[in-house]
């Protein structure tokens, strides 16, 4: 009993020098295996005394009809929106004031007007940027100011300038009555167009243009619900003023505006036919002999577009209220249409 007593104890110091390290190895590694073992039940604990700590708030139901949630709890709605006020007025003091920064939507709500065209104006609107130089049209070599990096500068002197007696011809077609026509059919341009024409008093465009509306205006337009207005732009409700203009042909537009002439070169086809002042914006790629009145900027741009658009449109408010005050003394600046009784 005592000999084997002995070898056990001294087993490992008697064993061969060969299997110690083998011995020491596989003892290292359960200790390693445990110990992660044990990390790991620690943060499987942790995490699971985590969530059964954290209050959990129930999932709102959403209206099948209107597909909104459903306010189930009203107070603690507004607990959480009285909390989100606090916080404003506590941290609204804290961090940088950018002041005065660009805020795109007053270009559609508060559009510049022809008197305020400067050249930081055009050049924030990026509507000195052409196209690359390989696919410039000649015929605007007069417009451009230089080339950076492949891509061709429009000067914007030559912009404000165009863009000025672009103003003078929409406020003097304002001011004799007639009748002016806004299109742009790229997406995005729908706002400023249809606000442009709100503020000119004319009509506007949007969609594809319908080829032949012009040439072809009384087989296309002839069945179009009519708006008579008087020399305030107050309009006519009589029936009987409408039915004496059903057998009348169908208006063309004094004036064409244009804010993307490379897809509308049909219309502008048939304003050259029937003799219909254009104005366009014409960038390095287009030809400038397709409209009467070319603006030499950037079509691509949005903003570019938006700031025309809004001082065409502000011009235009300025004839027609020309026209009303005129109105008043009782001098109409157009030729009314006589009606028979």
């Amino acid at each position: 009993m005592i000999i084997r007593q002995l070898i056990i104890r001294q087993g490992l110091r008697s064993a061969p020098k060969a299997i110690r390290p083998c011995i020491r190895k596989f003892t290292s590694e359960i200790d390693l295996l445990e110990s992660s073992i044990d990390n790991s039940l620690k943060e499987t604990h942790s995490i699971e005394s985590l969530l059964q700590n954290e209050t959990s708030e129930p999932i709102p139901r959403i209206d099948d009809e209107t597909h909104t949630t459903l306010d189930l709890d009203s107070e603690a709605v507004a607990r959480r929106y009285h909390t989100l006020k606090r916080q404003q007025s506590t941290t609204s003091r804290y961090g940088s004031d950018l002041s005065p920064h660009y805020q795109p939507h007053t270009l559609l709500s508060n559009p510049p007007s022809p008197s305020s065209i400067t050249l930081e104006l055009l050049l924030a609107s990026q509507s000195h940027l052409g196209h690359s130089t390989s696919l410039w049209n000649p015929m605007n070599s007069r417009y451009i100011f230089g080339i950076r990096q492949g891509i061709h500068i429009i000067s914007l002197d030559v912009t404000a300038s165009h863009l000025r007696r672009a103003c003078r011809v929409v406020s003097g077609v304002a001011e004799r009555g007639g009748l002016i026509l806004f299109v742009g059919t790229r997406p995005g341009q729908d706002r400023c167009v249809i606000n442009a024409a709100e503020l000119a008093g004319g009509c506007h465009l949007f969609d594809r243009w319908i080829p032949g509306s012009i040439t072809n205006g009384q087989q296309i337009l002839g069945d179009c619900a009519l708006k008579v207005v008087d020399e305030f732009d107050r309009e006519i409700q009589e029936e009987s003023v409408k039915e004496q203009l059903r057998n009348e042909a169908a208006l063309k537009p004094d004036l064409v505006v244009c804010m993307n002439p490379l897809e509308n070169w049909v219309l502008l086809h048939e304003c050259g036919l029937n003799n219909i002042p254009t104005i366009g914006i014409i960038d390095t790629d287009a030809n400038p002999t397709w409209v009467t009145y070319p603006i030499p900027a950037n079509d691509d741009s949005l903003r570019c577009v938006q700031v025309i658009a809004g001082i065409l449109g502000r011009a235009g408010e300025e004839g027609r209220q020309k026209r009303r005050e005129w109105a008043k003394s009782g001098d109409i600046s157009y030729k009314p249409l006589r009606l028979g009784k």
